[in-house]
């Protein structure tokens, strides 16, 4: 008897669960067309309209025709917002594609669980939180969802750029993935390319970063040193985004073409590969303020065709100065607001010469001294060469160059001792005058 009740049970259970079934299908039937001409409708397109442009902080925003292409799933041709108040600042977004979770209706938030973009363009900054108004509400607000609530949103290609030194600069050609962080995002891009003022384009391979009212953190930033160089950059740290301004960022490089860094009438003189680091922290972003601390080494480095090297072979006689082969090159700098030292230079060309010492640059004002040995061979144009490089070590005759002057007009206090020199033996001087007119000469009319 009790299992006939409970097969009676399961059947009319199963009855019930089926007329629910065919209930909501029937529902869903019915409702089905008149929820299409709802979200297609420009009503519904000006509350999504509201609701993402609060949702991402922006004073307004505008989408594209809204077609509905499944029961949760609708397209638009493109979103667009500009002056934005947080961490976007801009979006332009082309081909955009929504899956729609009815369930964060009960958490009080239109979620949207995925967002394709087949391409765009979004702006970032750091900000500064301020109050926002909060309008009037009807008393039934309570009940509908305040707010939109992106779970997924990516993108590619895509664009994020920002402000730098007035320049517009960022990641082009990106994937990027933009997720929630709390009432903020996190960006994860990878592929396309970094432009930014004072550096070349380098490749991106990946980067990850976090921006709230409080803080930017810069979790991961890799680029390749160029599209067919195995160097990378690395770099992480954080800035402050509210009342604290401070910066803190370490950035390490390895095998990384010294060329493309260079001012454009230094790069067809120098080559090589540099390796090294710098530490970057400051009360805020601007260089004035910031104190740097960096180490610079450089294999490989050749210098060739200089012009300077050029005058040096005219002056010495000897033309294998116009080429060097830097078998060391290394220094490190220590920048504390306007002021920067070059300290501990090691710079050499076994055989030809060695340089050591500090450069230092304060309000402009160059300063500092340099040791400078040049092999013998190279100084046989300069009679009593001892009486200026008065030190004989390391295979090297050496002097002290102090730097004076500015930046801009520099100054130093050898070529005065070695006109001395020269003025007291008037045939080498008469001859180092024939052998730059000689020089002239050759390049005015040629070899022969």
């Amino acid at each position: 008897m009790l299992s006939l009740l409970r097969r009676r049970g399961w059947q009319l259970g199963a009855a019930v669960a089926g007329i629910v079934l065919v209930t909501g299908a029937a529902g869903i039937a019915l409702i089905n067309p008149r929820l299409t001409r709802y979200v297609e409708s420009d009503a519904f397109r000006a509350e999504l309209e509201k609701q993402t442009a609060k949702g991402l902080h922006f004073p307004q925003g505008k989408y594209a025709a809204i077609r509905r292409t499944g029961f949760l799933t609708a397209q638009t041709d493109g979103f667009r917002a500009r002056s934005g108040r947080k961490a976007l600042t801009t979006l332009d977004a082309h081909g955009i594609t929504a899956t729609f979770n009815p369930l964060g209706v009960f958490l009080r938030r239109w979620q949207l669980d995925g967002v394709h973009i087949q391409s765009g363009e979004v702006g970032i900054q750091t900000y500064e939180p301020k109050p926002e108004p909060s309008p009037s509400k009807p008393w039934y607000h309570v009940f509908l969802p305040n707010r939109v609530y992106l779970q997924r949103v990516w993108a590619e290609p895509a664009d994020v750029t920002w402000r730098f030194r007035n320049e517009k600069g960022g990641f082009l050609g990106t994937r990027l993935l933009i997720t929630p962080h709390g009432r903020d995002f996190e960006y994860r891009a990878n592929g396309g390319t970094m432009k930014l003022a004072l550096i070349p384009d380098l490749p991106l391979r990946r980067t990850h970063l976090l921006i709230t009212k409080k803080l930017l953190t810069l979790y991961t930033l890799e680029l390749a040193a160029g599209p067919a160089s195995d160097g990378l950059i690395h770099a992480e740290g954080t800035a402050g985004t509210g009342e604290d301004k401070s910066v803190d960022f370490r950035v390490k490089f390895d095998q990384l073409p010294i060329r493309e860094w260079l001012p454009a009438n230094w790069r067809d003189y120098v080559v090589g590969m540099a390796s090294g680091n710098v530490h970057w922290r400051g009360k805020n972003p601007k260089l004035e303020a910031a104190s740097m601390q960096g180490l610079l080494q450089v294999k490989g480095g050749r210098v060739r065709r200089l012009p300077f090297l050029q005058k040096l072979a005219s002056i010495t006689g000897k033309q294998s100065i116009e080429e060097l082969e830097l078998n060391e090159c290394s220094a490190e700098l220590d920048w504390d607001g306007p002021s920067v030292e070059i300290k501990n230079i090691a710079v050499e060309d076994k055989g030809k010469f060695r340089i050591e010492g500090l450069v230092s640059v304060r309000k402009k004002a160059l300063g500092g001294a340099i040791q400078l040995g040049i092999a013998r061979e190279y100084l046989e144009w300069l009679p009593q060469a001892e009486e200026v490089f008065a030190k004989e070590s390391g295979g090297y005759l050496w002097t002290t160059v102090r730097l004076s002057g500015t930046i801009k007009e520099p100054q130093q206090d050898l070529s005065p001792r070695v006109i001395e020199v020269l003025k007291e033996s008037p045939g080498a001087f008469l001859g180092l005058i024939f052998r730059q007119v000689g020089d002239w000469l050759k390049g005015a009319f040629g070899e022969e």
